[in-house]
């Protein structure tokens, strides 16, 4: 149940990745300014990221999502995602591992993320998983910080060999 798998664009399961998305991030509503950027999502926008970056899911049907994406130096964390049932299981903790074990395979040595000034709770979630705030940014037309970077060295030993090695799925 924890072993985590990489989705392909045309993944059937892509709508359920969507609507964990859609759940999960539910309670930002009304709470963050601006609105998630998860309100823009489509299956189309999932399937572009299955085609230029990576998503992995946990379970089946997901319970537990997250987006990675290569970027600067880094790989970003994104739209990391675990459906309340099955939340303080592990499963979030699981894929930031697996991110840091996708960052040493592909010579990155940092993972990113970006977080909600708003969402104090997530800020010390991750600050528990080893990330520490690295710079406060704004969306676009704001005059105050809306968001906070936060980042995490990885270590070389991450990149494991074995069964824990990428799955990929055709495209």
């Amino acid at each position: 149940m924890n072993t985590p798998r990489r989705l392909a664009g045309n993944d059937p399961c892509l709508q359920d990745v969507l609507n964990l998305i859609r759940r999960s991030f539910a309670y930002m509503d009304g709470r963050i300014d601006p609105p998630s950027s998860m309100h823009r999502l489509t299956v189309e926008t999932l399937q572009e990221q299955c085609r230029t970056a990576e998503i992995w899911v946990i379970g089946a049907p997901p319970q537990a999502c997250v987006f990675l994406t290569p970027m600067d130096g880094c790989l970003h964390i994104g739209k990391l995602a675990v459906d309340r049932p099955q939340r303080r299981m592990g499963l979030a903790r699981r894929l930031v591992r697996l991110a840091a074990e996708r960052a040493a395979a592909l010579g990155l040595p940092v993972l990113q993320l970006q977080t909600r000034v708003e969402l104090a709770e997530n800020h010390a979630a991750f600050a528990r998983m080893g990330f520490v705030k690295t710079a406060e940014t704004a969306h676009e037309g704001f005059d105050r910080p809306t968001s906070i970077t936060m980042r995490k060295p990885v270590r070389p030993q991450e990149a494991l060999p074995g069964p824990e090695a990428p799955q990929t799925g055709r495209q």
